[in-house]
């Protein structure tokens, strides 16, 4: 039976917001808030533009939907321990191993490797949608390096310093605590010394991001060439000439860049032998190198099971209803039934690789039967959920956009999920796709405290 999880109607707004779209989005733009995208080769930076009207989640319903996001996490992270070590959901049958070990985001280099206090993603990203029918859905699970906290965090700031009246209320939940939720992880998992964000630099698409949440939560934010590693050991070369050690390290580049010494070997914005002072127990690595394994499309398929396999629990929320065409059954039903379908490439992120199969011509219906045939672990296909859709200011006036929620959860000593999230929202009114480099933009995502 699906547990129904409801948001308050927008009309219920504790205090309805009167902050102004246009002035908060030239403070965005003034303070530098954007995020880039690489498009026909080239970098490509664009404001993340705001809607000042706030998605509202009530407390019971976050109380319930935060329940479910633990119980889903806490499951993820113990599927990644046990892939990297005994594999028993594998011999036990749940998970296929073509699922696991044919993924890209498994890393054989990880093979036996153990994490500080046994956690590998000490940041989800987990995207939800609501259907119209009121019940949540899980869409993806994003465990290397999900991104997109700042928005909701620097939007509300300044929403509240250009109209502070909009929170007098005292209804809504304060979403600063942020800061406060990563620190604590961080701190966690420290193996002694300085937390540490490790960018790739500013023309990165989160940059905004990284040196953000350095600023707030007194981590030292990095660049490759300013570390190095010593005695097993990971330091960051002070001004002064001097060295100081980093104990854990929150990384803001992928798995594949993070070491040339034992990853892909051309990378420029790695550090040689940080997985030698990771494997020594060394220095923590926030997320831990592997985890893509965890959220890769096909895997997803089978996170209700791990709930049960690992836990001995029935699932709190519930994936959208998905076919995976590796077997038969399932394969001939995404055949036979192209039209009421959204087709993923599993290795894709971002929006890229969805397709809508009532959009396709019967030309391209036809060769990408032929390609599902021939690569049917390379896809996932759901069914199209008629998800919520939210008012969002344009033109002066308000109209009904789809949107979905990213929701932040920490795995410190214990796993909390944190009261806010990034809600983003299509401007095309034709358009199920919602992400940022897809064209979407975001509201700040509010949840009332009783």
């Amino acid at each position: 039976m699906k547990t129904e999880i409801r948001t308050a109607a927008q009309g219920a707004v504790p205090t309805a917001p009167s902050a102004d779209a246009a002035e908060i989005n030239e403070l965005l733009r003034r303070y530098g808030v954007k995020f880039g995208i690489y498009k026909n080769g080239q970098f490509k930076e664009q404001l993340f533009p705001f809607d000042p009207i706030p998605r509202i989640i009530e407390a019971e319903d976050f109380k319930a939907i935060e329940k479910g996001l633990i119980q889903r996490v806490d499951a993820l992270n113990r599927f990644l321990f046990d892939i990297y070590h005994e594999k028993n959901i594998i011999h036990d049958g749940i998970v296929p191993e073509d699922f696991v070990y044919i993924s890209s985001g498994y890393l054989p280099q990880c093979e036996g490797l153990t994490p500080p206090e046994n956690i590998y993603s000490h940041i989800s990203g987990i995207d939800l949608v609501q259907g119209k029918d009121g019940v949540w859905y899980i869409l993806e699970d994003n465990l290397r390096i999900p991104s997109g906290a700042s928005y909701p965090l620097i939007a509300r700031e300044l929403t509240r310093a250009t109209s502070p009246a909009t929170f007098s209320g005292g209804a809504i939940i304060d979403n600063r605590n942020y800061s406060k939720l990563l620190k604590e992880t961080m701190d966690f998992v420290n193996r002694g010394g300085i937390n540490a964000i490790l960018t790739p630099g500013r023309y990165n698409a989160a940059y905004f991001e990284h040196s953000y949440l350095a600023e707030l939560t007194g981590a030292t934010l990095v660049q490759n060439d300013e570390l190095f590693v010593e005695d097993n050991m990971l330091w960051h070369k002070t001004y002064s000439g001097g060295k100081t050690r980093i104990g854990a390290l929150y990384r803001r580049i992928s798995d594949e860049y993070l070491d040339p010494l034992t990853f892909e070997p051309s990378s420029l914005i790695g550090i040689p032998n940080l997985m030698e002072a990771y494997r020594s127990g060394n220095v923590a690595i926030i997320n831990t190198p592997g985890n893509g394994v965890a959220d890769d499309k096909g895997i997803y398929y089978f996170v209700p099971k791990m709930i049960e396999y690992y836990l001995g629990e029935k699932p709190i929320l519930h994936n959208a209803p998905t076919y995976l065409p590796f077997y038969k059954d399932d394969l001939e039903y995404v055949l036979g039934n192209f039209e009421k379908l959204v087709i993923k490439d599993v290795a894709e992120a971002g929006g890229y690789g969805v397709v809508f199969g009532r959009d396709l011509s019967e030309e391209k219906l036809e060769e990408f039967r032929n390609t599902l045939i021939k690569e049917p672990r390379r896809f996932i296909a759901q069914e199209v959920i008629d998800f919520l859709d939210l008012p969002i200011i344009e033109d002066g006036g308000q109209v009904m956009r789809k949107a979905d929620l990213r929701a932040f959860v920490l795995s410190g000593e214990k796993t909390k999920v944190w009261a806010s999230g990034l809600t983003r929202f299509s401007r095309n009114p034709d358009s199920f796709v919602v992400n940022s480099s897809q064209g979407g933009d975001f509201k700040d995502t509010w949840v009332l405290s009783r």
